[in-house]
Parts: C-alpha cells; structure tokens; sequence
C-alpha cells in the first residue's frame, strides 16, 4: 500500500495506532482508521473552498424541474462511475446551485469510490499561474497545471469569467484539450447560457470561442439548470442581526 495511505491515527481505540486491528475471528485485519486517514487526506487535496465544504446531495434542496433532473443526473453519474467517459457541463445563472452539485459530487467520487478529484475556479487557477511569472515565485506554471491535467476527476468552476484574452484562450485550450485526450472527467460550471435569451445576451461560446465549445459538446453532457437566486431569495432572508 501507498506510504499515505498507511498513515494512522495515533488514538485509534481499535489498533492503538498501529494500523491492525483484530477482526471477529481473530485474525489481523488492516484497522479502519487506515481508511479513514485516507479519505481525510483526499478530501484536503481535493482544494474544495470552505465556502463549499458543507455541500452535499441531500443538502441540495430543488425548486425547480431543471434542478431536480440535475440533482437525478448528478446520483447516476455517481452511481456509474468510473464506468463513464463523459463529464458534465453545468449551465445556468447565479445562485441555482451549479457549484453545489459539482462540489457534492467531487465529494461523493472521494468518499464512495476512493478516487481522487480537484477542485478549482478558473478565475483562481489563472491568478496562480500568472503569480508563477513572478521572478520571487517558488512555484513554476508546471507544478501549478500538473495536478489539473492529471486528476481524475477535476471540477473548473467559473468557466468563462475571465475577460477572453488570447492567453485566457489558450489556456483554457491547453486544459481541455489535454483532459480531453487523457480521458480524464471534466465537470465544468459556467454561467453563461448555450443560447441567447435575450438581446445581446453573452452566450458560454462568445466567451470561450467556437472551437471550445464544440469540444465541450464532445466530452461532457449538458445540464441547464434554472430558478430564482437562492443566495439573494433565501439567503438574504435568513440573515439576522
């Protein structure tokens, strides 16, 4: 077994920290906590925010057709995996919870299947590897895009927030493209619809390009979720002083 996942804890009242434990017939049995220590480590390279960190499926509460169908497709997604080939795209506007499924599912990957995933937005994921630039950086742009272009399961949050530069561009490209030959599950978000809604209305390809899209098309299933601003319906109402 991995040196990590050997790790144990110290306290355990089942193996005293030694990492075996003594099963119902007397044999030496691997101790859970073993487990355990694992799941804890994958959870804190997952990077999800703390903001997210209470999402979870069943504290997904839809109030929309739209999000119950995602909230369906989001447990079979779950319940076939890794025996899928395509991730997801969730497409919709602020608030009807597009990060919450991505991040409850990421979780659900780590903690169900003993896999590992890799939470980031975009808009963060740019900063990084801009700072990297910088003379005093310790970090290089390839230590920073390495675990996203390598992790089993990525969750992209904010696709298409940034200004479309030609460098925003092609680095969205170079992401995409690379998880797209490596067969690697991509769950984006993004909040720009496929189709214009109204006048002048930005749509995901206006910000991501043709080509993008097109590849997106190709590698992940479209789920358009609607309804009201939770943060600004519920949320605010919930806020006491």
């Amino acid at each position: 077994m991995d040196k990590e996942i050997l790790k144990t804890e110290a306290g355990c009242p089942d193996c005293g920290g030694t990492g075996w434990a003594r099963a119902e017939d007397g044999s030496m049995r691997h101790c859970r906590c073993l487990a355990s220590g694992r799941l804890q480590r994958l959870l804190e390279e997952a990077r999800i925010p703390r903001r997210y960190e209470h999402c979870d499926l069943y504290s997904y509460v839809p109030n929309d057709p739209t999000q119950k169908r995602a909230l369906a497709d989001v447990r079979r997604f779950i319940d076939r995996y890794p025996l899928i080939d395509v991730g997801l795209l969730f497409l919709g506007p602020c608030g009807v919870g597009k990060t919450h499924l991505a991040v409850s599912l990421l979780k659900r990957i780590v903690a169900e299947k003993g896999d590992s995933g890799l939470f980031y937005d975009f808009r963060d994921l740019l900063r990084e590897i801009q700072s990297s630039w910088n003379a005093v950086s310790q970090t290089s742009e390839w230590e920073i895009l390495r675990p996203v272009l390598d992790a089993p399961v990525l969750v992209l949050d904010e696709l298409g927030s940034n200004k479309p530069t030609d460098w925003v561009r092609d680095t969205m490209a170079h992401i995409i493209n690379c998880r797209y030959n490596d067969r690697k599950i991509t769950i984006f978000t993004a909040n720009y619809p496929d189709t214009p809604g109204r006048p002048g209305e930005e749509t995901l390809t206006d910000r991501i390009g043709v080509r993008l899209r097109s590849r997106l098309y190709e590698m992940c299933k479209l789920i358009e979720i609607r309804g009201k601003d939770f943060r600004r319906e519920i949320r605010q109402a919930d806020y006491r002083f």
